[in-house]
């Protein structure tokens, strides 16, 4: 027994935490989707860096709300809506699932949008880069491995990257950019507008839901909760600088013209760009950019609903069982897939469609907050609830940035 215990193979605590990335920074590439690259572009060619503050200034609330939902995933056990379920009943279950049906359909809208517009760059017709995509999709989950989903995933979005060369290559003035941001013209309509949009684009209801069902899918426990927040945190990073990346390439691009501009279509944001990075490569950049969020938020929301869905409604619902013994569970991620693609395939390429999706997160943002908040302090062992400072701490974030977010989208309908 002895010789036997040295033949096992020790597993390092590093390698270990780097064995158990994937719910967390996974989600948080899924946030810098194509609806966020569209948001962030159309901020920086009306307002140019004026935004950028706002957009940074949401990361702190960003950590805060997916930590919470490690908590709850990993000292529970169990998925959002089956948490909403078990403690405010089925009303509320169902209110919370219909908000994630309508998120999810808002960004699968807005993904295959972007996959459509960087085909059309290309000249590939929709009619086949739709199809091609959806058929993408299916395959990576129907591995029926948390594993590989995650690995494919990642891979794919790390072509996100690519935004942090594209602004780069835009040459900012730095002393500029910074003038600027501390302009605030928090009484314009349109500013408030935009201000909703990325508070939506960079809260997205799937995201919680993903999160908690992946960790408790997973079962990790919780020897795996410092890692489990590292990664939040890093990905909350790294998600909102990408996300900034786009909207200071576009106005360090745009500020060269002096005007305005609002974009009809992702073709249009490349074209800015290709003016400061070449042809060639700002195209390319671009649309590994866009087409590598597009695809993992893609996964990421579709998943979400499955087993937000499933939590809800009780179906079985796991990456770890085989199609024939969760049809539920893949038929409702395949249908979601394909049901958006085919709205995208008739419907025309809206820069428009996409920043209104994200307002439309920012007006549920109140209730999706609420509920985890009151879950938090209701559904965790006492000794892993939020209490005291920190408890207020993210109470009162909390309001602001949804109140900043429904006064925004409020404004702008009123005007």
């Amino acid at each position: 027994m002895a010789g036997s215990s040295l033949l096992k193979p020790k597993v390092s605590p590093n390698l270990r935490w780097l064995t158990l990335w994937g719910p967390g920074l996974l989600v948080m590439l899924a946030d810098c989707d194509a609806g966020n690259v569209v948001t962030a572009a159309q901020s920086g060619a009306q307002w140019g860096p004026q935004l950028l503050l706002v957009l940074l200034a949401l990361i702190p609330l960003l950590y805060m709300v997916q930590e919470l939902t490690v908590r709850l995933g990993i000292f529970t056990g169990q998925g959002h809506g089956e948490l909403v379920r078990s403690n405010f009943g089925p009303l509320w279950a169902w209110i919370s699932a219909g908000g994630l049906g309508i998120a999810v359909l808002g960004s699968l809208v807005t993904e295959f949008t972007g996959v459509a517009g960087v085909g059309e760059m290309y000249g590939v017709s929709r009619s086949v880069s739709l199809p091609l995509a959806a058929a993408f999709l299916a395959a990576i989950v129907f591995t029926g491995s948390h594993k590989r989903v995650d690995k494919f995933a990642i891979v794919i979005g790390a072509f996100e990257l690519s935004f942090f060369v594209v602004a780069w290559h835009a040459h900012p003035d730095i002393h500029e950019m910074f003038r600027q941001m501390a302009k605030l013209p928090l009484s314009n309509p349109q500013y408030g507008y935009l201000v909703a949009a990325l508070i939506g684009a960079t809260f997205n209801p799937w995201m919680i839901f993903y999160q908690q069902a992946a960790i408790a899918d997973k079962k990790l426990g919780a020897q795996d909760y410092s890692a489990a927040r590292f990664e939040t945190a890093a990905g909350a990073i790294l998600t909102q600088l990408l996300t900034a990346a786009v909207l200071v390439a576009v106005a360090a691009t745009m500020s060269r013209d002096g005007q305005q501009h609002v974009f009809q279509s992702v073709g249009e944001i490349s074209n800015v760009l290709a003016t400061a990075v070449g042809p060639r490569a700002g195209r390319f950049l671009f649309s590994a950019g866009v087409l590598g969020a597009s695809m993992v938020a893609a996964i990421v929301c579709s998943l979400s609903l499955a087993w937000g869905l499933g939590e809800v409604a009780g179906y079985k619902r796991s990456l770890e069982d085989r199609p024939a013994s969760a049809p539920w569970f893949y038929g409702v991620y395949v249908a979601s897939v394909v049901g958006s693609a085919a709205i995208v395939w008739l419907a025309p390429n809206l820069v428009s469609l996409n920043v209104a999706a994200q307002v439309v997160n920012a007006l549920m943002l109140p209730l999706v907050v609420g509920l985890l908040i009151a879950l938090s302090v209701t559904a965790l062992p006492p000794e892993h609830r939020p209490r005291g400072v920190y408890l207020w701490l993210v109470s009162g974030i909390a309001v602001v940035v949804c109140a900043a977010g429904v006064l925004g989208a409020s404004l702008s309908f009123l005007s």
